[in-house]
């Protein structure tokens, strides 16, 4: 139980920290959040094992007048930086160390689904919160190529902050 408490905690505290230093700061000192706090918050949100939904600072930092390109360009490359840290940490998981977590058959038909159906996976989970970032994680344990992960990864980031920023512009120009 003590273990399973200091797994949720810890990242949780972790998370919280750095959220609260880098933005606290800056509203401490009366300054607007400045684009290398926002970088520094969506990189570690990437990371699997701290899983924040980083998606909803796009909006704030758009209202704070940051160009939409710009949060799509450093969203998406600390983002990637990230799942290729947690695509790493994946990949270095032996094939015993799996075994003994979900068994040679179970893993062997999992690593067939995921060879199939991996790449549309790793799009389709890259459009959503807080799932990309483990995905990448499970493509490492299993092998799958890093430049195919890679390649969906980007197109997924790519899609689903083109669409955070267009709908903020949009709902902006409604309320305008």
């Amino acid at each position: 139980m003590k273990k399973r408490l200091v797994r949720v905690v810890l990242p949780a505290a972790i998370a919280i920290a750095l959220v609260g230093y880098t933005l606290g700061q800056e509203m401490l000192a009366g300054r607007s959040p400045s684009l290398s706090s926002f970088a520094l918050i969506h990189f570690a949100g990437y990371l699997f094992f701290l899983l924040m939904p980083v998606e909803a600072l796009v909006p704030i930092y758009q209202a704070e007048g940051y160009a939409g390109g710009t949060l799509i360009f450093i969203a998406v490359s600390t983002a990637i930086a990230a799942e290729v840290i947690d695509y790493c940490i994946g990949r270095a998981v032996s094939d015993r160390v799996i075994y003994d977590l979900i068994g040679k058959v179970r893993y062997m038909r999992f690593k067939d689904s995921v060879n199939k159906w991996g790449g549309w996976a790793i799009l389709f989970f890259n459009l959503f919160p807080l799932s990309s970032s483990v995905l990448s994680l499970v493509a490492g344990m299993m092998r799958y190529s890093a430049r195919r992960a890679l390649l969906y990864s980007v197109a997924g980031l790519t899609l689903k902050y083109f669409t955070i920023v267009y709908l903020f512009d949009l709902v902006s120009s409604w309320l305008a």
